[in-house]
């Protein structure tokens, strides 16, 4: 089965191009076979750093963004789909327009929310507004980003929270990672595993092993939802981008 994982979270700053890296770094590491989708015109975030194994997309653009489910279709995969902050408008007026839903089910292909979440309290109603969309026709899974938030407890005590439990869906934790190793990685343009094992990708020692721990307390959380992710058919090998 395929699987179209739309990353998102609709404001801005909240983590959704780190949270998409990862998961691409996560699928590199992990053998699964996937292809990724960057909505960002101006400053795409996995074009800029997983180029070899990502795609431009506009999703204003319907011959565009029918590329998402046509190379789902290709294979079986993990399609990964990078949204910018307010493509929501244009997400949810493409999957309107095909149907996508009903389409995905006919094709035996799963989609799948990812919200990322700040400690905003509109970072909770985009949440509500999300899941009472598509509930019942789409998978979820809610990140409290703990790099852009530090008290999630509205989050814990909010209508939101109850309709996500009521759902079963998965809330994972993404940890925060030191500030100033992540500003190395970004002025190195480089990914995650050479930012953890390169010597020469610009960070030193402890910063290569602050992220090698971010990586790791990651990739935990990931593999709590093993079903959303591992399903898609394995590459025939690991493979390393730009080092």
């Amino acid at each position: 089965m395929s699987r179209i994982h739309f990353i998102g979270g609709e404001k801005g700053g909240v983590g959704k191009s780190v949270l998409a890296r990862l998961l691409a770094q996560y699928h590199i590491d992990k053998a699964l076979a996937f292809t990724a989708f960057d909505t960002d015109r101006s400053h795409g975030t996995l074009l800029r750093f997983y180029g070899d194994f990502s795609q431009p997309i506009a999703l204003d653009d319907a011959q565009s963004a029918d590329r998402i489910m046509e190379t789902a279709l290709e294979a079986e995969q993990n399609i990964l789909v990078d949204l910018a902050a307010q493509t929501s408008t244009s997400l949810h007026r493409w999957i309107d327009q095909t149907d996508l839903l009903a389409l995905a089910s006919e094709e035996g292909t799963q989609i799948v929310f990812w919200h990322v979440l700040d400690d905003g309290a509109d970072s909770i109603a985009l949440l509500d507004a999300l899941l009472a969309r598509y509930e019942g026709a789409a998978a979820f899974v809610v990140v409290r980003n703990h790099g852009r938030g530090k008290d999630f407890a509205n989050f814990t005590a909010s209508p939101a929270h109850a309709k996500a439990q009521a759902l079963g869906v998965p809330v994972m934790d993404l940890p925060e990672l030191h500030a100033a190793s992540m500003r190395k990685i970004d002025h190195a343009n480089t990914s995650l595993w050479a930012a953890a094992h390169n010597k020469d990708a610009g960070l030193g020692l402890m910063d290569r092993q602050r992220v090698k721990v971010w990586l790791n307390r990651s990739y935990q959380q990931l593999d709590l939802i093993p079903d959303l992710l591992c399903g898609a058919a394995l590459a025939s090998s690991a493979q390393e981008p730009g080092q």
